[in-house]
């Protein structure tokens, strides 16, 4: 049988995702249930004074009108998101721990409607049930609320000022932790006797997730059993069934969390949101299965926001271009609550990225403001340390007068010093960074590049060039569990507690399987998304899945293949069903790396950018699935430029309000603003799992904003214009390009 691991098949899903049979939550609600709507905060910042309800409970076919004084009266608690994750090293510790006992890392739960204060705007505040979704809404334009308007404040830097509005009393400064890395003496002297330091402020503005499917909740409970039954769209479900249980105040088990298809994750799903607990609650409360669906502005202010970090970094250089040293000072923003610490974790640990640097020193602040909470967003710090790094590589060749590939070629780490240590303690154990990026500048014509610039000045056009190297880190939940199970009618059925939001986890994992055992592809059926059938996992984010997932499948597959004692597994199993059981608790470490080239043409008319060339070589490790990994690469490449010319989420400074809550006022990339991409994928494999992955979800988007602004400022640099910074708007570029003086070359 041709081997099917690297076999470039189409998605085994995909045909019932065209063909409108996806089960997606919002369809799978019964007909019967009755519908939730949620009044949001208006304010960014306030005290509740009153909440009166009275006219809203009588309106027609209202259920229940519940609030927070409920909510607390039936004994159930906030969500503890449990923020700060494993260390990228040592699993058994948190990645971020204060050595001041008296500046803890603090940790804020968020409770599921606002108890006394609103910290945001779109926060829940009070929970309308009614038999239909229009008689929900209309109730919920009764209820009342009597705020008193506090100061906000939305930037983390103004955050951090004294005489700023506090949040919590817990976070003075409204700092969730304050803490620093590396070896700051070593680095110090070598910013003393360095001779140039290049030092620029970078800000990777907040964005959404842009799910396709817009988050959705429908629960029951079981009076007899006292059980409760969640359907929500989420990214795992052992972790947050372990939250809602944590917030009714039951036992695990007495919580089962269902997830069918889910359209688009990117992070923000990772983490429970309020709506599934509140759907829970209220089917208890009003014994009935209870449903919510946000509406698109509604998701706007209430799903998990992404970036949203100020870095200051500063570099110090040899005049010989090499790196001596790095300096950073990383401002995140939280948001209201601390939900997530996990791409603070990357920035910390991939500060020097895949250069050879001898010292650095990271000092990192995690601030919380009066905006929509942050959570892991697509490469979840990676993207943000990759983009600082690679701008200030760009600025600093200019000042040296040294080329931007040539700056990189002296300073990057070579084949020859793996397994490699950087400062931060991660080990890197394979991979040819020179020679990726040099495949990459290779196969864009850097060295035909002047000849295009020509053509478009001929057409009135501006047209730069740009590079990004990038590495990753290995991050992710390091807790998996797979069973895999043989039986009679020669089927074969996996569960795993990880779970698919657009990986193609059906066609992978059974390409692997398959394989493994020497079965028809066709025979194997993948289970995932269901407490009742998982109680372990970690479920899909930061490049784990097929790491873990495939370990354990070795692991179950050869047990099973040793069992059936030289006999095909399926004449073993017609003897009873056959089946095996793995587990991890580690960290299985991974390192994709990779290089792009970007190029783009500027109409110095209305500034407006088209991203005209793209050129991506990733090393993934072993490829499962080209096909897939194209897909992904393809995707992240989109975020990417989307981030880096069009999407922000805008707040008011002072009212803490956003402006922009709708896809009229949010731009996304459409598919005229991509280019055709030309994409290779290089094998090469770690030694760290038994299949050599290392993951390719994140490789299209860590390198792609900078990628795309280090072309656009080599296009405005004869204009004077050295940085621009994210989105880069046409208005943004135009201003750019004409209040400023051209320059020579």
């Amino acid at each position: 049988m041709p081997s099917l691991i690297g076999a470039p098949l189409p998605r085994r899903e995909d045909i019932r995702f065209i063909t409108g049979a996806g089960r997606y939550t919002d369809d799978l609600a019964p007909r019967d249930a009755a519908h939730a709507v949620i009044v949001r905060s208006l304010h960014a910042h306030a005290r509740i004074r009153a909440i009166r309800t009275d006219e809203a409970r009588r309106a027609p076919g209202v259920l229940a009108v519940l609030t927070a004084a409920d909510y607390l009266r039936d004994g159930h608690g906030p969500i503890r998101h449990l923020p700060n994750p494993a260390d990228a090293v040592d699993p058994g510790r948190p990645a971020f721990e204060s050595r001041d006992p008296n500046r803890p890392v603090v940790e804020l739960a968020q409770p599921p409607l606002a108890y006394d204060v609103v910290r945001y705007v779109g926060e829940c505040v009070v929970l309308v049930v009614a038999e239909s979704a229009g008689a929900a809404r209309d109730a919920a334009q009764l209820v009342e609320i009597d705020y008193e308007p506090l100061a906000a404040v939305v930037h983390p830097a103004d955050a951090i000022l004294d005489g700023a509005p506090q949040l919590f009393a817990e976070a003075p400064h409204n700092l969730a932790f304050d803490l620093t890395y590396g070896d700051d003496a070593a680095t110090e002297r070598a910013f003393a006797e360095s001779d140039l330091v290049v030092s620029r402020e970078f800000y990777n503005q907040r964005v959404i997730a842009a799910h396709m499917e817009p988050r959705s909740a429908f629960a029951s409970f079981d009076g007899a059993t006292q059980t409760y039954t969640i359907t929500a769209g989420g990214q795992g479900v052992v972790r947050q069934r372990a939250a809602i249980a944590g917030a009714l105040g039951v036992e695990p088990g007495r919580v089962r969390l269902v997830a069918h298809d889910v359209g688009g994750g990117f992070g923000a799903r990772t983490n429970l949101h309020p709506e599934p607990l509140l759907v829970a609650w209220a089917a208890r409360r009003t014994g009935r299965t209870v449903r919510w669906t946000a509406d698109r502005s509604e998701g706007f202010v209430s799903d998990y926001h992404g970036r949203d970090l100020l870095v200051r970094l500063g570099m110090a250089f040899g005049r010989d271009g090499r790196i001596r040293a790095v300096r950073y000072d990383h401002l995140a923003n939280l948001g209201a609550y601390t939900v997530n610490f996990a791409s603070l974790q990357n920035v910390v640990r991939i500060a020097t990225g895949l250069y050879h640097i001898p010292a650095a020193h990271v000092r990192v602040r995690a601030v919380l403001t009066n905006t929509t909470p942050t959570a892991p967003y697509r490469g979840a710090g990676r993207p943000e340390v990759t983009y600082a790094l690679e701008r200030l590589l760009d600025l600093a060749a200019a000042e040296l007068g040294i080329d931007r590939v040539e700056i990189r070629r002296r300073n990057i780490v070579r084949r020859e010093q793996l397994p490699y240590r950087n400062p931060m303690g991660l080990v890197y154990d394979s991979g040819d960074f020179l020679g990726n990026m040099e495949r990459a500048v290779a196969r864009a014509d850097w060295d035909g590049f002047a000849q295009r610039r020509l053509a478009s000045e001929r057409s009135g056009k501006l047209r730069g060039i740009g590079l990004a190297n990038y590495i990753e880190s290995p991050v992710g939940a390091p807790r998996e569990r797979v069973t895999v199970t043989i039986h009679a009618d020669e089927s074969v059925e996996i569960v795993t507690g990880t779970q698919s939001n657009g990986q193609g986890h059906e066609t992978t994992f059974a390409q692997v399987a398959a394989e493994l055992l020497d079965v028809p592809l066709e025979s194997i059926r993948l289970r995932y998304g269901d407490t009742s059938l998982v109680g372990v996992g970690g479920g899909t984010h930061s490049n784990r899945s097929m790491r873990l997932v495939g370990t354990l499948l070795v692991k179950t597959c050869g047990e099973l293949r040793a069992r059936a004692g030289g006999r095909s597994v399926f004449e073993a199993a017609r003897e009873g069903p056959l089946s095996a059981t793995a587990e991890v608790d580690e960290r299985i470490p991974a390192y994709p790396t990779g290089a792009a080239v970007c190029e783009v043409e500027i109409d110095p008319r209305t500034g407006a950018c088209t991203v005209a060339r793209y050129t991506s070589v990733d090393d993934v490790g072993r490829v499962v699935n080209p096909l897939i990994v194209d897909g992904q690469t393809q995707g992240g490449i989109a975020q990417g430029i989307g981030q880096a010319l069009f999407e922000v989420i805008a707040y008011d400074p002072e009212t803490g309000r956003p402006h922009n809550t709708n896809f009229m006022e949010y731009a996304l990339p459409r598919a005229a603003d991509v280019p055709h991409y030309d994409l290779e994928l290089v094998e090469d494999r770690t030694a760290g799992n038994p299949l050599g992955v290392k993951g390719g979800g994140e490789a299209g988007v860590t390198p792609s904003p900078v990628a795309v602004i280090n072309a656009i400022c080599d296009a405005l640099r004869p204009f004077g214009v050295d940085d621009l910074s994210m989105p880069a708007t046409a208005e943004k570029v135009w201003r750019a390009l004409h209040m400023r003086t051209p320059v020579e070359a």
